[in-house]
């Protein structure tokens, strides 16, 4: 029966352009509305008085019609007024008592703040979305010996579904009828494909390799493994942070306060020391104008600004100021192994002949035969034969790919055979050279065996070798006083092996997503501050529980996304260099949050005294803001 492919909906260009369009207007009017304002400081003096206004109006519409919007919805869900509201007072405040650019600007700096924050919350939920594209979203299922196309919702407990090889598998279920080799890194990040026989389990989302299979379908498709993957990082990306829920706080405390004190700045002083009610509502204003949090806000954003910046031309990608301000205070750093500590990829670490003199024979056989599969350990036996002279290529006749055990090929008139131990005599190849096989499992080696009509022939060991930077890596973090653990896939014995290799202070093997998940959810019951280091999709969930989520560059788009770091050269040591950076730009906006706290301070108390007058108030107002991002743009220095 011929197979259907679904049809997915179209979208025109015009379409996705207008989308991103629309996603990017909040950015788009921040911008506009510095240029207004750069525009009406510039030429002031020239243009008309009406002009002057007009263009400060605009950037107060264009510039903070996001924030107004979002500040007016809020306080009404929330019957609490907020920094949003404040802020828009302040510079409502300013414009009132004549200063229109001290109030455009306000508006700018924060309208700007929140479209960066709006920008990466939509990217993040994107690639959220394109993880679910990663399921095939139909099945062939069989019923009453026919074929049927059709949606992975339709799919009931006890179906059973045809899956051809190099397909992906659709849903969850047992194998009834046939072997093949499953590529399970998505869900595992086992390095290697897994062999799969009767009655053993396949998720979706897996890759089928080389055999058709006959699957019985044991769960929804809403309840998979895949599926709680996306589940479980949509629901870690939906927590809220300590530091986050303390700014909240914060944010409604501030804005009652000053506006509590505003009011009663309007009246009191006219009632209890005599002030004239011009002078009165002139210090209110005052008050309201140096009382907004300007220099607050530019004492965070040009060093958070500056330090992503020194971090991306140094190789690490920071998505937000949040997660570098956490990045210093990490105490514990669990890692996967795949791709991560390791470089993702077999190599062949190993291979014993039974005699010296058929070591180049061996190598022959053995590279034209693998050259005829596409298995990733064939791939990197052809590829380690590659690099050695002397390797013929020889004639290969007959060959038979036996799903789950090995190949089969004849050169020259002998029958060959390459595999699992198993393949060529379990007794046999436990015995060869000495018991060299079980020596080469404890080191965590995958073992592969090629023998001929004579026996065992010869033994290609092959590992995931540890990246050379991951030892020096986890040396520094450990001085830093950073325990470290390793999540895998992997079985008991190779992960106690990488793991020592390594230098990790502790591992955990046969990991599934899932059970990553609730490893870093102990971590951070023992630890108050918890990083995660990934690069699959597997990984995903575990780097939104973490603290903070680091991923490989070279990792998958999902893993990319749902981290908070990304190291884009894959280099570990980097993240030493990243937990310096923090540190310094955490020091650096303390120092601009008490400075821009006590020239605020000092401010108010000038202006209730009458010794401050408005032009004195903005510039000591816009002076310390000032002095507050250059002390900033200092963290721009390597």
């Amino acid at each position: 029966m011929p197979r259907k492919t679904a049809q997915k909906p179209f979208r025109n260009n015009f379409l996705i352009s207008g989308f991103k369009i629309k996603e990017h207007m909040e950015l788009i009017a921040a911008i506009l509305s510095g240029i207004m304002i750069l525009t009406a400081w510039l030429w002031g003096n020239q243009l008309p008085y009406s002009i002057f206004v007009t263009l400060h109006i605009l950037a107060f519409v264009i510039g903070g019609f996001a924030k107004a919007k979002e500040g007016i919805q809020k306080t009404m869900a929330e019957r609490e007024l907020n920094v949003e509201m404040l802020m828009i007072f302040a510079a409502i405040g300013s414009a009132l008592i004549g200063y229109w650019t001290e109030g455009a600007i306000l508006i700018f700096i924060f309208a700007l703040s929140g479209a960066l924050e709006t920008y990466t919350m939509n990217k993040s939920q994107r690639e959220i979305s394109s993880l679910m594209d990663l399921q095939p979203q139909e099945a062939l299922r069989m019923k009453n010996g026919e074929e049927e196309l059709v949606s992975i919702n339709q799919l009931h407990i006890g179906d059973q579904i045809f899956i051809k090889a190099g397909e992906r598998v659709p849903s969850d279920g047992t194998i009834i009828k046939g072997k093949t080799t499953i590529d399970e890194s998505a869900i595992t990040g086992e390095s290697f494909p897994v062999s799969k026989e009767m009655q053993e389990e396949v998720f979706a989302g897996t890759v089928n390799i080389n055999g058709s299979i006959t699957v019985e379908i044991t769960k929804p498709a809403n309840e998979t493994l895949f599926q709680k993957i996306i589940t479980l990082v949509q629901s870690a990306q939906s927590e809220k942070s300590p530091s986050q829920l303390f700014i909240e706080r914060f944010e409604g405390t501030y804005v009652k306060a000053v506006l509590v004190v505003v009011t009663i700045m309007m009246f009191f002083p006219h009632f209890v020391f005599g002030w004239s009610w011009t002078d009165t509502i002139y210090r209110a204003m005052i008050l309201l104008v140096v009382a907004s949090p300007c220099a607050l806000v530019a004492s965070i954003m040009p060093a958070t600004l500056s330090a992503i910046s020194t971090g991306a031309r140094n190789g690490v990608l920071f998505k937000g100021g949040v997660h570098l301000e956490k990045l210093s205070h990490l105490q514990a750093i669990a890692f996967d192994k795949t791709g991560t500590l390791t470089n993702g990829k077999p190599e062949v670490t190993d291979l014993i002949t039974r005699s010296d003199k058929e070591v180049a024979e061996i190598l022959s056989i053995l590279s034209s035969i693998e050259r005829e599969s596409n298995h990733p350990i064939a791939q990197a036996i052809v590829n380690y034969t590659n690099t050695l002279p002397d390797v013929e290529r020889l004639e290969v006749q007959h060959m038979q790919d036996i799903p789950g055990s090995g190949v089969t090929a004849e050169i020259a008139g002998v029958t060959w055979k390459i595999g699992k131990p198993g393949f060529l005599g379990k007794e046999a190849a436990e015995s060869f050279q000495n018991g060299v096989l079980k020596k080469l499992a404890e080191q965590g080696k995958t073992v592969v065996f090629i023998g001929d009509e004579y026996g065992i022939a010869g033994v290609v060991a092959l590992k995931d070798t540890v990246r050379e930077e991951t030892k020096d890596a986890i040396q520094v973090l450990r001085k830093h006083g950073v325990y470290t653990v390793m999540l895998t896939g992997d079985n008991e014995t190779t992960a106690e092996a990488i793991a020592k290799e390594a230098g990790m202070d502790n591992y955990v093997a046969e990991c599934l997503p899932e059970e990553k998940v609730q490893e870093v959810r102990l971590l951070r019951k023992a630890y108050e501050n918890v990083g995660m280091v990934g690069d699959g999709i597997n990984d995903a969930p575990a780097l939104a529980t973490a603290n903070v989520g680091i991923a490989m560059g070279a990792g998958t788009d999902v893993a990319l996304e749902t981290a908070d770091v990304v190291l884009m050269k894959n280099d570990l040591p980097k993240i030493a260099e990243a937990i310096q950076l923090s540190e310094r730009m955490n020091k650096v906006i303390k120092q601009n949050v008490v400075f821009s706290l006590l020239v605020i301070m000092l401010l108010i108390i000038s202006n209730f005294l009458q010794v401050l007058d408005l032009p004195l108030g903005v510039i000591g107002h816009e002076g310390s803001t000032i002095l507050v991002i250059l002390n900033g743009l200092r963290l721009l220095k390597t």
